[in-house]
């Protein structure tokens, strides 16, 4: 255990194999590493990018050929770099980290919004060698934010998406058709990633119809190993008793949970 804790802590460059556009501001980089490779869904990796930051990313895909990506949205500083790398570049790998999903047989209902897809891909692709039943859906505020349409549909059969002007698949929010299809169906777990708003309205439906909850949550994490306490929500540390949580572990973080983050200086804003 200790040898696997050193190497999996300790920085590995890789380099990049492949770079994949799937949208206007979200890229897929592919790289090979063997620790990513046997990674549960839901775990994530510290990314360094030379000489600019290192940053949190959920693994969008493992390989048993060792072959793994990140999922990537273009929304500061590191991530823009991160997008301007091509094919050949080098990246800085520590992790995986945190607690992945646990895989649930029978009937499930997966809910992403926005980049909250990354970790749930694998899931579903997890989910599926167990026979389960999956309901997917998909949430955007526009069809040009939709990615993984046709990895998802290439998994699994019943594939549902909103955007909220009405550009592509159902108007209105992923979460108020998540409710209408649980008051007709029962479900042996949801598993929720996406804006936390998003998941706090789902966690209140898995509330109301009794059924398990999982959400991975993303939060301002540094160290990745527990040490900094940035990424705290109220008794929990994301890094490392998430990012994955289950619903009676959220329901004890009621008091920040969908209501606050916490930003680069520790202060609390709401949502």
């Amino acid at each position: 255990m200790l040898a696997y804790l050193t190497a999996i802590n300790r920085l590995r460059i890789v380099k990049i194999q492949d770079v994949k556009e799937e949208n206007s501001t979200v890229k897929t980089f592919t790289f090979r590493d063997k620790h990513c490779a046997k990674a549960k869904p839901g775990q994530f990796v510290m990314v360094w990018i030379p000489g600019v930051d290192e940053i949190p990313m959920s693994l969008s895909s493992m390989g048993t050929d060792g072959v793994s990506s990140i999922t990537v949205a273009e929304v500061g500083e590191a991530t823009k770099a991160l997008h301007k790398k091509k094919v050949g570049e080098v990246l800085g790998i520590r992790g995986p980290y945190g607690n992945g999903f646990a895989l649930t047989k029978g009937n499930v209902m997966i809910v992403g919004g926005g980049t909250g897809l990354t970790p749930l891909m694998p899931l579903a692709e997890s989910l599926v060698r167990l026979s389960a039943k999956i309901v997917f859906m998909v949430g955007a505020k526009t069809r040009n934010d939709l990615f993984f349409l046709d990895r998802i549909g290439t998994v699994v059969s019943e594939v549902a998406a909103t955007t909220e002007d009405g550009s592509y698949g159902l108007k209105g929010f992923v979460t108020e058709l998540a409710e209408q299809i649980l008051e007709k169906q029962r479900f042996d777990k949801i598993y929720a990633c996406g804006p936390e708003p998003m998941m706090f309205k789902m966690f209140l439906s898995s509330e109301l119809h009794n059924t398990p909850f999982q959400a991975s949550l993303e939060r301002y994490i540094r160290c990745g190993i527990g040490i900094c306490g940035s990424c705290c929500m109220d008794e929990y540390r994301i890094c490392r008793d998430g990012p994955v949580f289950s619903g009676e572990q959220l329901r004890k973080a009621r008091h920040e949970f969908g209501l606050f983050k916490r930003e680069v200086d520790g202060n609390k804003v709401s949502f």
